[in-house]
């Protein structure tokens, strides 16, 4: 609990069984309630390993739903276990659980609702080896999108990101995409309502265990980072309407 709030570590995962046990090793539990992990019907054996190490809710899917589907079902739960702040952990390691407790406080303390733990600011990406295509798409999106978004961010991309329960219940993000382009619908979503994001300086980890996507998938993704960006824009000035910005009833 932080200032009475409940605090809860959401984690994607598929195919993490390698790294799934580091990760949540060094989740601070001193602050952290509850961890939830959605195994999005993994090859290897995530979810048996998940029970193990003591993770009390698992939830399995059965299909491969993909990354957006599976993080609707976190949120779901993590709601339904009324957590007040839900942080979203890739259990691949990729990013350090080490910095929850800054997210919590951010969070916690009404500063912001929202707290992206961002690669790009620090200047730490291409250091910690993040490949230069991807670092360069990663530039020219979030450039692009912080003109129709009419927003700034360092980065839109980032997979670390930090919830209070008001912002998870007020935007419709089951309505989003059950690909990867689900991040960039609910950031939308989130500054559409007219919510304040902060940013927190995040150390790049690219290793062969962690999960990443191949260029063909990179290249989908960026195609609907720009659709959805567009929408934005087409929404904000008022010749669009959109259904990913409709209120929650």
């Amino acid at each position: 609990m932080y200032n009475n709030k409940k605090v809860i570590v959401v984690l994607p995962a598929y195919n993490a069984a390698l790294t799934l046990e580091k990760t949540y090793k060094e989740i601070p539990f001193d602050l952290v309630d509850e961890v939830i992990l959605c195994d999005d019907a993994s090859k290897d054996n995530t979810s048996e390993l998940a029970r193990q190490i003591g993770i009390k809710h698992v939830i399995v899917h059965q299909n491969n739903k993909g990354y957006g589907g599976n993080q609707k079902s976190l949120y779901n739960k993590a709601l339904e276990l009324g957590g007040d702040i839900v942080i979203m952990l890739h259990p691949d390691y990729q990013y350090t659980p080490k910095l929850i407790p800054s997210m919590v406080n951010i969070i916690g303390d009404d500063l912001y609702p929202v707290v992206l733990g961002s690669r790009i600011l620090g200047k730490g990406a291409l250091k910690g080896g993040m490949p230069l295509y991807k670092y360069i798409a990663n530039r020219l999106l979030t450039f692009t999108q912080n003109i129709l978004i009419n927003y700034k961010l360092s980065e839109y991309h980032t997979g670390y990101r930090s919830f209070s329960r008001t912002v998870l219940e007020r935007i419709n993000y089951n309505e989003n995409s059950d690909d990867f382009v689900f991040d960039n619908e609910m950031l939308s979503q989130i500054v559409y309502a007219g919510f304040d994001i902060g940013e927190v300086t995040c150390p790049t980890k690219y290793f062969e265990e962690a999960s990443s996507i191949n260029f063909v998938r990179s290249s989908k993704y960026g195609l609907g980072v720009l659709r959805v960006s567009i929408c934005h824009f087409l929404q904000r000035i008022g010749l669009g309407k959109f259904n990913l910005y409709k209120k929650v009833n």
